[in-house]
């Protein structure tokens, strides 16, 4: 298991507050590096916080179904089964290779106003996809989540408390992520500077799917 996972577990016996525990302990796991930190930051740099709150929109989602198929089933599924786990790791990895190069492509090509409100469905959709293709994540929900729960069989309203208040705590710590980093974008209008975004932003994804394929292994 990864690290970072291992302590955010440990912090659960210091509260007396199971919630309050868990708030902080996903707030840890949040503030951890990973893919949706790095990922985010790029992107609200080289393209600005309306994309970058956009694809904050299609993460959440993400990790609520994400959350909602690991409590009812999934997670065993995934965690007994190295055949699925691996197929999940080895989707999002390709996954981020897939949108390296389609960044890199995209910084070529003119900026078009009319193509606005397409253009923040692409970044809602790559955010929902990656964090459904994101290994990481789901052990989150398989192994902390229930050191959190009352018991091996919780309710549908105690999990999706649960779901709910990581699912808040990690749009929160994104949103400030897009936030900060949006104030770069009007460096990156030039269309030169435009380009060297693109490849900065293909080069990070580029990484962050070897750290996600690396990292996940079992």
């Amino acid at each position: 298991m990864d690290r970072s996972l291992e302590l955010a577990a440990g912090y659960s016996a210091v509260f007396q507050s199971p919630l309050t525990a868990f708030v902080l302990t996903s707030l840890i796991i949040e503030m951890t590096p990973g893919p949706n930190m790095a990922y985010l930051a790029v992107l609200g740099a080289s393209r600005g916080r309306i994309a970058g709150f956009s694809a904050v929109l299609g993460v959440a989602l993400g990790l609520a179904l994400l959350g909602v198929a690991v409590g009812l089933g999934g997670g065993s599924l995934v965690l007994n089964n190295r055949l699925a786990y691996e197929s999940l790791r080895w989707a999002g990895a390709l996954y981020l290779c897939w949108l390296a190069y389609d960044s890199w492509k995209e910084s070529r090509q003119p900026i078009e106003t009319a193509s606005v409100s397409q253009s923040l469905f692409v970044q809602f959709r790559r955010g929902f996809i990656t964090n459904l293709l994101n290994p990481k994540a789901a052990l989150f929900f398989i192994v902390v989540v229930p050191e959190f729960l009352s018991g091996p069989a919780p309710s549908v309203r105690e999990l999706a408390i649960l779901v709910s208040i990581y699912v808040a705590v990690a749009t929160f710590v994104h949103g400030m992520i897009v936030l900060l980093a949006g104030g770069l974008q009007t460096f990156f209008i030039a269309p030169q500077r435009r380009k060297m975004a693109g490849n900065v932003f293909s080069v990070v994804l580029l990484l962050i799917a070897v750290w996600l394929f690396v990292s996940g292994r079992r």
